[in-house]
């Protein structure tokens, strides 16, 4: 689960980081008195939606000469009037695609005098088995170019859980920062409060681009990005109630009600596979004959007849699905389950695209005898191979 900006700030000022002053805003007649709360005179209009680049952005509505998603300003007029252009608008950003996102909240910033721009990072380095900082003085740039670019530059140290963060990994840390001073010395301050957030609140990532060291020698966390370990959300109701649906798929929100790992694709051919690594292999071969996925659907080794009528449910909800593709291995998943929700949601929804359905395993034979005898217009299928070729020429229409 991702949250916004201004939110991951505020969890981070509880634990002890050095953020700056801010307004969140969901009205433009609220920029004014937001603006007025913050000491100025500088100011940053910061659009809130899931997604990076924002600055770089361009609004669908305001042209390609419009400033970006991400604005300075230097009275409280600019400001407002920054607010007014941004509030409501569609961003896009090399994060959105080319649909963009509406934005539905600002966050009304004090500025900073900047004089250094440092990455940091914090994440489970799946290597080790650990948390691990990744640090580099390349701030405010997409670490994923430095890493091609300048590997050099990036510093990953990963941290013992037992012993947490150590007076040696700090020194490490801000070594790799190049850190001194004052600002060393709030690095061994900060480089502890973001583990223990990062620990204490189950995050997925925290990263922190850029950290600045600021003109008079301290740093501050200037953005900030946080995500979220949705298996232990229930370890946290503080947590979800900062959950914006509006920037998550509505299928996706769906399928989270029915305990579905879904995950909306760009793609044409929908997918309802039992298995993660079943349901990858089963996007990996549609790939392969010239076509794309429309979604990864997983629902589970022990799904019920209701569960599997809802994922096909959100399948068909989709608009871009040309086709659907039903690949089951029955192991402690049921074929006679499967196939009787999928014939209960045709009968429910209707079945206007092509359906490929591929069933092996527990109970095959009472899984393909409910399908041939629904009297639904199904095509069956021996294997994987033969269900990815079959659903790819029903789409293309060959």
């Amino acid at each position: 689960m991702n949250i916004h900006e201004y939110q991951a700030k505020q969890l981070l000022k509880s634990f002890g980081a050095p953020v700056a002053d801010g307004v969140p805003v969901f009205d433009k007649g609220e920029a004014e008195a937001a603006a007025r709360k913050l000491p100025g005179p500088l100011y940053v209009v910061k659009s809130q939606i899931h997604a990076g680049g924002r600055g770089k952005g361009k609004f669908k509505e305001l042209g390609p000469d419009a400033k970006g998603g991400v604005r300075l300003a230097k009275s409280v007029e600019e400001v407002v009037a920054n607010t007014n252009d941004m509030l409501g608008n569609t961003l896009v950003t090399k994060q959105t695609g080319p649909a963009g996102k509406q934005v539905n909240r600002l966050y009304i910033e004090d500025g900073a005098d900047i004089d250094r721009e440092l990455y940091l990072s914090i994440l489970i380095d799946r290597t080790v088995g650990q948390p691990a900082f990744v640090v580099s003085t390349e701030g405010g740039m997409d670490i994923e170019a430095v890493a091609e670019e300048t590997p050099e530059k990036i510093l990953t140290l990963a941290i013992d859980p037992e012993k947490g963060v150590t007076a040696d990994d700090v020194k490490t840390i801000n070594e790799a920062l190049k850190l001194s001073g004052d600002a060393a010395r709030d690095g061994e301050t900060l480089f502890p409060i973001l583990y223990k957030a990062f620990t204490e609140k189950d995050m997925s990532l925290l990263e922190v681009n850029p950290l600045i060291v600021m003109e008079n020698g301290r740093l501050r966390v200037l953005d900030a990005k946080v995500s979220f370990d949705g298996n232990a959300l229930f370890r946290h109701p503080d947590v979800v109630e900062l959950r914006d649906t509006s920037e998550e798929d509505a299928k996706e929100i769906e399928a989270s009600k029915h305990d579905l790992a879904y995950v909306a694709l760009d793609g044409n051919i929908g997918c309802m596979v039992n298995g993660a690594g079943l349901a990858m292999a089963t996007m990996d071969i549609i790939k392969l004959y010239g076509a794309e996925p429309a979604n990864f659907l997983d629902v589970g080794g022990g799904a019920s007849k209701e569960k599997v009528t809802a994922a096909f449910k959100i399948i068909t909800a989709d608009p871009a699905v040309k086709g659907i593709l039903v690949n089951i291995f029955g192991g402690i998943m049921r074929c006679d389950v499967i196939a009787e929700g999928v014939v209960a949601a045709v009968k429910e929804v209707g079945l206007k695209v092509p359906l490929v359905v591929r069933l092996e395993g527990t109970n095959v034979d009472l899984g393909k005898k409910i399908i041939n005898e629904s009297g639904l217009n199904v095509i069956a299928a021996d294997d994987l191979d033969d269900a990815a070729k079959k659903i790819v020429a029903a789409v293309k229409g060959n």
